[in-house]
């Protein structure tokens, strides 16, 4: 068993294709199709599924199994390498547009200055994926919502109340905070998928019992706040992000329902070996963000 052929696999799986997972690899299809072909014979059980395009029941088995071998490789070379003092300088860190670059800016200049031979290599995604990298060992840390998934740990960066960005003329466009029987039937604009805080708000119209009718998604704060604006629907924005992003059409009340914060932290993989780079970063966000 090969690290390219499980890492052909991973990449297939993830991108939805052998196309895409081509792509990816700055491999060709054929390659990659070869690869997968590899392990299925390999292992003797068919991996994925070229009709419905997702993995099958063994697949997801070897799924789960590899993505944890190729990150274990990866701690593996990275502690050889400090060992021999031969580090990389590098730390690869994930960032989410929704906090990234008002919390962590700051931070990248005093890093900077301090370890200036440590390149910082950015990937920029939502929570989940963010996750999904950390879990796979392409990223060392990332910043992502609490609770943090299964099998990793973490420290925590910032809480902050959610805020409703309500449009113009709203019955509740006065009031200081809300509740969501106070926002009634208005349609929410909520952020992509990909982004771990729309779990905030679906969890919230679950437990007050109420419908959540989605206008659109967006990925960008902007462009959701303008939608407001334009009377398309309510949007929900973590209180610092909220006072960023000020519309004159649109007012802005504290949600004011239970379990609503958006709970900021930096994630790892339990038990995975961090890098001085990773330690360092660490360290620094917790001498300026200090935990509880």
């Amino acid at each position: 068993m090969e690290i390219r052929t499980l890492r052909a696999f991973i990449e297939v799986v993830r991108q939805g294709g052998f196309s895409a997972a081509a792509q990816t690899l700055f491999s060709t299809q054929s390659t990659v199709s070869k690869a997968v072909k590899q392990l299925e014979d390999e292992i003797g059980l068919p991996l994925y599924d070229r009709v419905r395009m997702a993995p099958t029941a063994a697949g997801g088995i070897v799924l789960r199994r590899a993505r944890a071998i190729l990150a274990e490789r990866d701690d593996l070379l990275r502690e050889l390498d400090e060992l021999r003092g031969l580090k990389r300088g590098e730390l690869r860190l994930g960032i989410s547009p929704i906090g990234g670059g008002t919390l962590f800016a700051p931070l990248f200049a005093v890093f900077r200055r301090t370890y200036p031979d440590i390149h910082i290599h950015l990937e920029e995604h939502g929570s989940k994926r963010l996750e999904e990298l950390v879990v796979s060992g392409e990223v060392e840390l990332a910043v992502s919502l609490l609770p943090a998934g299964e099998g990793l740990t973490f420290q925590p960066v910032r809480t902050e109340p959610m805020v409703a960005i309500l449009p113009p003329g709203h019955p509740a466009a006065n009031h200081a905070s809300v509740t969501l029987d106070e926002i009634g039937a208005t349609p929410v604009v909520l952020f992509d998928a990909a982004f771990a805080v729309n779990r905030i708000i679906a969890d919230a119209y679950r437990h007050r019992g109420r419908a959540l009718a989605v206008a659109a998604r967006s990925g960008q704060m902007d462009f959701m706040v303008q939608l407001v604006a334009a009377g398309l629907g309510v949007a929900f924005l973590p209180r610092m992000m909220a006072g960023e992003h000020r519309h004159p059409a649109t007012t802005q009340a504290l949600l004011d329902e239970p379990g609503t914060d958006w709970r900021l932290a930096l994630v790892w993989r339990r038990n995975a070996y961090l890098s001085a780079a990773a330690r360092a970063w660490l360290a620094l966000t917790a001498e300026v963000y200090p935990p509880g």
